[in-house]
This record gives structure tokens, sequence and C-alpha cells, in this order.
């Protein structure tokens, strides 16, 4: 079993920051794709953010120049740093980790979610 932890959100202002980060654990051979999804109210869930093994990042283009994802391979842990909030950023962030738990065989993985809320 692997299991994700999430922490970080919260609600802010408008034009405020925070930083989300998720650590996994349990039965991991390797650590590949990880992300952020988002669920806005009203819509459906979205990727907001992922990043490779290798580095290379991907973003929906509504948070571009805001959002930075990033990982710490040796903690198995992704950060998402959110810069210049607004309120359409509001809804829950879960964590999704693609984790390989042998050599061969691939899982996805699912944090419970985190609340963030952006007022005006």
């Amino acid at each position: 079993q692997v299991q994700l932890v999430e922490s970080g959100g919260g609600l802010v202002q408008a034009g405020g920051s925070l930083r989300l980060s998720c650590a996994a654990s349990g039965r991991i051979f390797s650590v590949n794709t990880m992300g952020w999804y988002r669920q806005a109210p009203g819509k459906q869930r979205e990727l907001a953010a992922s990043i490779s093994s290798g580095g290379s990042t991907n973003y929906v283009d509504s948070v571009k120049g805001r959002f930075t994802i990033s990982r710490d391979n040796a903690k198995n842990t992704v950060y998402l740093q959110m810069d210049g909030l607004k309120p359409e950023d509001t809804g829950v962030y879960y964590c999704n980790v693609r984790i390989s738990a042998s050599p061969v065989l691939e899982y996805d993985y699912w944090g419970p979610g985190t609340q963030v809320t952006v007022s005006s």
C-alpha cells in the first residue's frame, strides 16, 4: 500500500500565496510523474500542474506564471507553490503520484484532497 499525505491548504486573500506539499510513503520502487489536480465549485476535476521524474513540468493555462511545481526525490515529495492567487483558484486540490511498485509495474495513487479558498 502507498499513502499520500497532503498539507498546505487554507484560506487566503486574492494576491496571496500558499504552498502545497504531498509526501508519498509505502511500497515504492520509484516515483514517476507527480502532479496536482483541482476541482473548483461547479467544475470538473482538472490537472493543474505535473512534473516528470526528469523535471519536465506541465501547467494548465490559467495558472502559468503563477504556480510552480517542484519535487524532492529523496523525500518522495511534490510541492506546488501558488503565488498571485485568484478567487477562481478556489477548490479542492488532489495530489496524484504515479509509482512503480517494481521495475515494471506502475500504479496511480491519489491524496484525500486539501481545500484552497481564495477570498476577494
